[in-house]
């Protein structure tokens, strides 16, 4: 992973956890030298390569070379968050206990009410995407910003099947959701 960021962005990381060269090298005979600090790889016209050894106290040894691709891929395009939001718009919470998620539902309210200018779909992807999926779930349904909020605030009191289920995970991570 260290060799193909530093291809990507065009410099030769120093070597680590060397304080000093090996005298039992001739160092000043060839071409090879050692980095004591990160420099910039220039390319030329060639494309950027580099070798990468793993030696392992068994025994076992491994050798890669591995190559900067002839042009970087573009970035997948993003999806537009900016959307409208869908006519019910889920909000995923997960804790590691019943009272966490309830204390998760708090939190998340009161940051909705601190920012009212948060666009609902872009929480929600954010909490689908971003989050750890806890033991202990819940999904909060609502068509605008008021209904997540009532749904919110009904799941961090403990009360669910208005616009708020909770449940908990199998040992399988299938979350079982009950109103």
């Amino acid at each position: 992973i260290k060799m193909v960021m530093a291809m990507r962005h065009g410099v030769l990381p120093r070597t680590l956890h060397v304080d000093e060269p090996s005298p039992h090298i001739d160092w000043a005979s060839g071409a090879v030298e050692l980095l004591t600090e990160n420099r910039a790889w220039e390319t030329g016209n060639r494309p950027r390569r580099a070798g990468v050894s793993s030696f392992g106290i068994s025994g076992t040894n491994a050798h890669v070379i591995i190559e900067q691709p002839e042009r970087e891929p573009e970035p997948e395009p993003v999806a537009d968050t900016d959307a409208p939001a869908p006519q019910h718009l889920p909000l995923l919470l997960s804790a590691g206990s019943p009272e966490a998620l309830s204390a998760q539902a708090q939190r998340l309210l009161a940051f909705l009410d601190a920012q009212p200018e948060q666009n609902p779909v872009r929480v929600g992807r954010a909490l689908a995407t971003g989050r750890a999926m806890l033991d202990h779930r819940a999904v909060v349904l609502g068509s605008d910003p008021d209904g997540l909020r009532r749904g919110l605030a009904d799941l961090a009191e403990g009360r669910t099947g208005t616009g708020a289920v909770s449940g908990l995970a199998s040992p399988g991570k299938t979350a079982f959701l009950f109103t």
